[in-house]
């Protein structure tokens, strides 16, 4: 067994800050609450730069049940990241709120568990990941303690609880056929079970899993939870699960079944439903959260398509990876312009920003256009490698079923951004008279996603490497 600690940093720094934070919060005065959202602030940068310190390092650690690869590094990058800019556009909301303490300890757990399920290497840390990674986050969907808030959290609970026990029995019923939870036993074992157990055992996995990444059939509380709970909830629900479950997918698939026929047609089947539904179903919403929550589910469609190719084509992971990291950034640019923006609740309230508060403006159209897949952006960069990673693993009609999807998403993107330039009855943006936190975010993430974009071909090279067995 290779118990090498210093190989989880990322995980063990998350997961000391949160104890740390909830430790102090007890006894810090409410006006100095802000020191544990500073201190998972710090946790996130020692993270990032222990990660970045380790890139190109392959091992496994404690029995093969943990992976440090490429997929674990770039995932542990996007994740991290992401969670500092989640953080920094709750500063504003969260200042002086009698739980601000907790609610950064949550954020901190959920973190370490979505980062548990990137590099999980064995389906008992799967699921753990998974509950690690959902129990905090019902809480933060209904952390406001309003009438909706509630609804969301319960919706994200009821749906967590129904599915994740589906996953467990998956997990149940794989071990029953491969007689361990390791994913390299699995793969030397499972091709001599019985098929139709393997099957039932791949589907209740992949349920679970679906579930947390918000792809059609398990989709449902996607918007609900969006538009229930606080804008920068709603950036990390449409973020950070759809990371860990992703990578964990394309792990879990890749290692366990990687001679499969079927299990690929499958995928391939969920990710033009998803990537179909989630933009028919964005068309005529008015409300800006379930519009980007709708998106999301037409995105995580997209992303799917380079599962689907996992083991037929090498351009899979690279595009993958580059594709998260593209849209993570891009939709948190998004949602830091409507955590600052608190009172615009639907698209006609965006009426003159293009004129009272034109940098918002701006960030708005280069993420809204980006998740389009408009070029320099790094969506577009994305969109073309998983399109390409499709055409070479032999899914061509699924490119095409997405480039469709492409074109058609424009006109929902367009029916936000037009009122930006219309004139507004009243002054309804006054110029801030500071830059605010969720401002700030907005202008970094909008600026990552130009740059991703341009500097892609750089960036890409770094996204190759195989999984760690």
């Amino acid at each position: 067994m290779n118990k090498n600690l210093p190989a989880l940093i990322p995980e063990i720094v998350l997961l000391a800050a949160a104890v740390a934070g909830l430790l102090a919060g007890s006894w810090l005065p409410r006006r100095s609450q802000w020191i544990i959202a500073a201190l998972s602030a710090v946790a996130c940068a020692i993270g990032i730069g222990t990660t970045a310190g380790g890139l190109g390092r392959t091992q496994t650690v404690f029995s093969g049940t943990f992976a440090v690869d490429t997929a674990t590094h770039v995932g542990r990058l996007i994740v991290l990241l992401a969670l500092l800019l989640v953080c920094g556009m709750s500063v504003t909301r969260m200042r002086r709120d009698k739980r601000e303490a907790e609610y950064y300890v949550l954020l901190l757990l959920t973190g370490a568990g979505t980062l548990a399920m990137i590099g999980a290497g064995d389906l008992l840390m799967l699921f753990a990941g998974f509950l690690l990674a959902g129990i905090p986050a019902y809480a933060l969907a209904g952390f406001a303690k309003d009438g909706a808030g509630t609804e969301a959290a319960l919706k994200y609970y009821l749906m967590g609880a129904l599915l994740g026990t589906v996953m467990l029995a998956g997990v149940a019923t794989l071990y029953g056929a491969g007689h361990t939870t390791v994913y390299a036993g699995l793969r030397a074992e499972l091709h001599t079970a019985p098929h139709a157990l393997v099957a039932a055992g791949l589907v209740a996995v992949l349920a679970g899993l679906l579930f947390k990444a918000g792809a059609v059939p398990a989709h449902f509380w996607v918007a609900d939870v969006a538009d229930g709970a606080t804008a920068p909830i709603a950036a990390y629900v449409t973020t950070l699960p759809k990371i860990g479950a992703l990578i964990a997918t394309y792990r879990f698939l890749h290692q366990t079944l990687p001679s499969g026929d079927e299990w690929p047609l499958l995928v391939a089947v969920l990710a033009a439903a998803s990537m179909t539904l989630g933009n028919l179903a964005a068309f005529f919403q008015t409300s800006v959260k379930r519009l980007l929550a709708y998106s999301t589910i037409s995105q995580v469609g997209y992303l799917l398509m380079a599962i689907a190719v996992a083991t037929r084509s090498d351009l899979s992971q690279p595009a993958l990876l580059f594709y998260l990291a593209a849209y993570a950034v891009t939709k948190l640019g998004a949602f830091a312009v409507v955590t600052e923006l608190s009172d615009a609740r639907v698209i006609n309230d965006y009426r003159g920003l293009a004129r009272h508060r034109p940098g918002l403006a701006a960030v708005l159209i280069v993420c809204l256009l980006g998740l389009v897949g408009t070029p320099p952006t790094g969506v577009f960069l994305g969109k073309l490698e998983v399109f390409s990673a499709a055409i070479d693993g032999g899914y061509a009609w699924l490119a095409v079923l997405a480039v469709a999807n492409t074109v058609v998403s424009l006109f929902y993107y367009l029916r936000w951004l037009t009122p930006l330039f219309r004139p507004a009855p009243v002054a309804a943006f006054p110029r801030a008279s500071r830059c605010s936190w969720p401002t700030g975010v907005a202008y970094v993430a909008g600026a990552l996603s130009l740059a991703l974009g341009i500097a892609g071909g750089t960036v890409l090279p770094f996204l190759q490497g195989n999984l760690a067995l």
